[in-house]
């Protein structure tokens, strides 16, 4: 193990005001970092509205089938993935609980800009978030109380982030009902500020990438275990969903949400 004893950069050779200092500069770097990301995504939430066809997301809410299939793979497989990955890998409690809060999250913002990219039906992937947003408050503890009952755990320490929901989806319906406004109203601005909305998408991207690279120190030295389900359990939600759509015999367009 390196002697850093003699160096400034060691922790401990640190005095009270200067850690402090340090530890100052790192929460108003995740602070600027989390309201220039709040404001790019409802940039992009209200670009993404204005591609949306009112008639087509109100045939969605008058046979939801596609919704149907969406809230399955949110709410029953991802779950049940994170859930095998967990015992598969015997993660620890702590972590088999983290990775099962990921299954159990509702969608978002990505999967929209997603949709988009890949010329899916994005009128289904906004009324599926929607959905999957306001069901969160209910599915998420009954995933949880099912799949942790296993589990050595005090669930008086479980806290759902039922504020971040809320918030999350306000930050979503708002701007998505505004895009929704002005590609009504306004239909040729409406594709000039979806093309100004594309170019966000690939902003706000790399900037999370770069970001959460540089406040994210310590999940370089995670373990293995940790690096193969980060990337497994993404892929493995894509192909069963995919999946699960071709079953349902959702058309092509729908398949790629």
């Amino acid at each position: 193990m390196a002697n850093c004893s003699g160096t400034l950069a060691c922790p401990h050779n640190l005095t009270e005001e200067e850690l402090k200092r340090g530890l100052d500069n790192h929460g108003n770097m995740k602070l600027i970092f989390s309201v220039f990301l709040a404001v790019m995504l409802i940039v992009l939430m209200f670009s993404l509205g204005c591609t949306v066809d009112i008639k087509k997301l109100w045939s969605h809410i008058r046979r939801p089938w596609g919704i149907a299939v969406g809230l399955l793979c949110q709410y029953g497989l991802m779950p049940l993935i994170a859930y095998v990955l967990a015992i598969s890998f015997s993660l620890p409690p702590v972590q088999a609980v983290t990775l099962l809060m990921l299954g159990c999250s509702p969608g978002g913002t990505l999967s929209n800009l997603l949709t988009y990219w890949a010329d899916g039906d994005i009128d289904l992937s906004i009324s599926m978030t929607a959905c999957s947003l306001i069901m969160a408050t209910g599915m998420m503890p009954l995933c949880l109380y099912l799949y942790t009952r296993s589990w050595d755990l005090e669930r008086n320490k479980l806290i759902l982030p039922y504020q971040n929901i809320g918030i999350a989806l306000l930050c979503f319906l708002i701007p998505v009902a505004f895009g929704i406004f002005v590609n009504f109203k306004w239909p040729k601005q409406a594709k000039i500020i979806l093309r100004v909305g594309s170019v966000v998408g690939v902003l706000l991207l790399v900037v999370i990438i770069v970001a959460s690279g540089i406040l994210m120190k310590g999940s370089w030295n995670a373990d293995s275990p940790l690096l193969v389900i980060s990337f497994m359990f993404p892929l493995m939600g894509y192909v069963f969903g995919f999946l699960l759509a071709l079953l349902a015999h959702q058309p092509w367009k729908r398949q790629r949400n």
